[in-house]
């Protein structure tokens, strides 16, 4: 999968090459020289908007994952990796899914690029995938003989309003940097915006301690590893977070069927989409039978129309307080 990866890459950067033969010599992606900056998922644009604030140097935003693609299921175009190659600022999460970047960088035209990876920013806070009791594992591709296995970390890293607070910091410093001119807008900008992350992170503190559940049951992928952790609740999940997996074993749903029994539990989680079918599976073979199904939004299929429509990072981590309030009475 890597060689393919990277066969296509260099295939897409022949092109670009190409394309900016045909542009002025020197020339930004961004019209009229413009501040360009490229991110890739939504919580990332999101950040970078309230920093740049009513935008005094008229920067363009590029977001990647604008159509709803799965991060870890994202392959660049031809006409990203040009963005990315020519902007004065990328934003990338780092992980496994993410392993295309490197390519696209080596090649990058811009050798000045300010370049952010949310995971290297965020150091030991990072936490490696981890499988619960009852989770289904995914079947591990074969390696070479002696090789070790590769440490996965978890990808989800904007859930946490923690570590939200420390990305906002480290894109505020970048952007002052890049455009100094207008440094104390930046910096204004994000203390505000750090400071309404803070209050939030302190009303999720709140509920979760005026609740009387203190677990989290998902018949779904898990990826709000660093939300629970963040506040101390336990969780059961059929999936990781970054799992392709669709299909509950019989062993899982009634692992977790069980689970909701022996806990009391009033409510089984999903994420974000239409498919329910292993929640209400499990809902089904509990004892009651009569279990709501809530969802929490992990912020992976948010597209322009959301964003065109109001959706903001600060809209869906109070509507998953809302949502996180009720699963926990």
């Amino acid at each position: 999968m890597k060689k393919f990866i990277s066969i296509f890459i260099a295939a897409a950067m022949a092109v670009c090459v190409l394309a900016s033969c045909g542009s002025k010599q020197g020339e930004k992606a961004g019209e009229n020289n413009k501040l360009s900056i490229v991110t890739t998922v939504f919580p990332e644009y999101d950040w970078v908007k309230n920093v740049l604030g009513d935008n005094p140097a008229g920067a363009e935003v590029t977001l990647l994952l604008d159509n709803g693609v799965d991060l870890h299921s994202y392959q660049p175009t031809a006409e990203d990796i040009l963005k990315i190659s020519t902007c004065d600022m990328f934003i990338y999460v780092g992980g496994e899914s993410d392993e295309w970047v490197d390519d696209v960088l080596e090649t990058a035209n811009n050798k000045d690029m300010a370049v952010i990876n949310l995971m290297e920013a965020l150091g030991d806070s990072v936490k490696e995938e981890e499988l619960v009791e009852g989770m289904q594992g995914e079947e591990e591709e074969e390696g070479e003989e002696g090789e070790e296995e590769e440490v996965e970390y978890d990808e989800h890293v904007w859930l946490s309003l923690k570590n939200a607070v420390k990305l906002v910091d480290s894109i505020s410093v970048s952007l002052q940097a890049i455009d100094a001119d207008n440094a104390s807008v930046y910096a204004d900008n994000a203390k505000a915006y750090e400071d309404k992350l803070k209050a939030l992170d302190s009303d999720y503190a709140s509920a979760v301690s005026a609740g009387t559940a203190d677990t989290l049951l998902f018949g779904d992928r898990f990826p709000f590893r660093y939300l629970t952790d963040d506040y101390g609740l336990s969780y059961y999940a059929a999936f990781v977070g970054c799992s392709a997996e669709t299909e509950a074993s019989f062993e899982t749903i009634t692992f977790l069927a069980n689970k909701v029994d022996e806990l009391g539990l009033k409510n089984v989680m999903t994420i974000e989409g239409a498919d329910k079918s292993i929640a209400e599976t499990i809902v089904l073979n509990t004892a009651s039978k009569d279990q709501k199904i809530l969802s929490l939004d992990s912020m992976q299929s948010v597209t322009n129309k959301d964003i065109e429509a109001g959706v903001t990072y600060l809209s869906i981590m109070e509507n998953n307080l809302a949502v996180l309030t009720e699963a926990l009475k």
